[in-house]
């Protein structure tokens, strides 16, 4: 008698053409699949999952689950870690006025940016460009750029320069325009930093202006230099 589970073409073509029933599936077979199912929707949790949901959930897996639970965790940190590398710059980078839109207004979402147009041969210009070099080292999460003025904005004035402007997700949250502003080649790094943390171009450490302290110590050595009234009343007797 014919075997109708046996796999022989002919089994086949009276299974489709309905005259035998469907070949049965071993039992062992069907637990394997079943299991198969099971880990295939584990896994689909576990990748529509964040770490932080991984980390939630954690409790209502098995001790079976732990092992794909990690792999899928270390999957996330580093892509997070991916993301993050983007976003790290550290140095000062040169741009041109071609680049602008590029590197300005589509730096990003999130990014901060912070550009200096400058020129060769003004010394100030010099200094913040090396101000800017510790700084971008310092915060790597800042975009630092800077520009010949003239490549990026043509005709710009020489009077206007140094010129800082800060963008964030391609909009201008600040801008300092000629040296006045920087109080001149007395410029100290730290002082720079705490202007552009108070754009929100950068998070300080700084607890307070360091223009201030340089203020407080020049007004107490003024006063200390002033004749007291004691003084005063003795030249005039």
């Amino acid at each position: 008698m014919q075997d109708p589970n046996e796999d022989t073409e002919w089994n086949d073509i009276l299974r489709k053409k309905g005259i035998l029933p469907p070949k049965e599936t071993p039992k062992d077979e069907e637990e394997e699949e079943e299991l198969a199912l099971q880990q295939q929707s584990v896994v689909k949790t576990y990748e529509s999952m964040t770490l932080e949901e991984l980390d939630e959930n954690e409790d209502e897996f098995g001790e079976d689950d732990e092992a794909a639970m990690e792999m899928y965790r270390q999957k996330r940190l580093a892509e997070w870690k991916a993301t993050q590398m983007k976003n790290i710059f550290g140095e000062v980078s040169e741009i041109s006025g071609q680049d602008y839109v590029k590197e300005v207004n589509k730096a990003g979402e999130g990014i901060w940016v912070v550009l200096h147009l400058y020129k060769q041969g003004i010394p100030l210009c010099t200094l913040i460009n090396q101000h800017l070099g510790a700084l971008a080292a310092k915060f790597p999460q800042t975009k630092f750029l800077k520009s010949i003025s003239t490549t990026c904005i043509p005709n710009y004035p020489d009077r206007n320069l140094p010129t800082i402007f800060v963008y964030f997700e391609g909009e201008m949250k600040a801008q300092f325009i000629g040296p006045l502003v920087f109080g001149g080649m007395n410029l100290k790094v730290e002082e720079l930093e705490w202007r552009l943390s108070e754009s929100g171009a950068v998070k300080t450490d700084l607890e307070e202006n360091p223009k201030k302290q340089i203020e407080d110590k020049l007004m107490s050595s003024i006063r200390s230099s002033l004749p007291t009234r004691k003084d005063s009343d003795s030249e005039d007797d």
